[in-house]
């Protein structure tokens, strides 16, 4: 079955071709650059996946899914949120995302017991302008600091999930993907594309 994932990330596509596996043909927006994307406007991060599915579905009639995931430290109220890829800014890169959060924290002087997070995945899936269905994960962890491990992208340096002593940009990718938020929501849309394909 092909997937149009609405999105520009090689990062997200490699991890969505992964984790979805070889049944399913993954391409994204970059085979498409006269799609433009929509601006998240969501207040959430369902609103924004469902906002971004929608308008590649009415340009394409292939299946489209969409992502919108986020980090949420509860010492920040929650933020950076649907705010997390562009956090420092509208253009700032992973780098500059983790040096902000990093700085706020410290600001605040919190401790890092108290540094507990989450990443939070939540996938739309779309066909034709309309809504198919819409999938959730998340996986509760603390931020650590400085920064650890050089596999992953975004803030997986500065998450540790529970139950481990390492960072997501430190474990394999076969052991984030196991347990990861995307990973998650993929398996609940993986069960429901087969659903449609049947």
């Amino acid at each position: 079955m092909d997937l149009l994932l609405a999105t520009r990330n090689p990062n997200k596509t490699r991890e969505f071709r992964e984790l979805l596996g070889q049944a399913f043909g993954v391409i994204d927006l970059s085979s498409f650059p006269e799609i433009a994307t929509p601006e998240e406007a969501g207040r959430t991060s369902e609103e924004n996946a469902i906002l971004k599915a929608i308008a590649a579905s009415k340009q394409l009639p292939s299946l489209v899914i969409a992502d919108d995931s986020g980090l949420e430290v509860d010492a920040l109220g929650g933020a950076p949120g649907v705010f997390s890829a562009r956090y420092a800014g509208e253009n700032a890169g992973d780098v500059s995302n983790v040096d902000k959060l990093l700085r706020e924290l410290r600001k605040q002087n919190i401790a890092t017991e108290k540094r507990s997070a989450r990443f939070r995945c939540v996938i739309a899936l779309a066909q034709n302008g309309k809504l198919l269905g819409v999938f959730e994960g998340f996986v509760e962890g603390k931020i650590v600091d400085p920064p650890r491990g050089s596999a992953g992208f975004g803030y997986d340096p500065i998450f540790e999930p529970k139950g481990f002593d390492q960072t997501f940009a430190e474990i394999t990718p076969e052991s984030k993907n196991k347990i990861s938020h995307r990973g998650q929501a993929i398996a609940a849309l993986r069960k429901a594309l087969r659903e449609i394909e049947n």
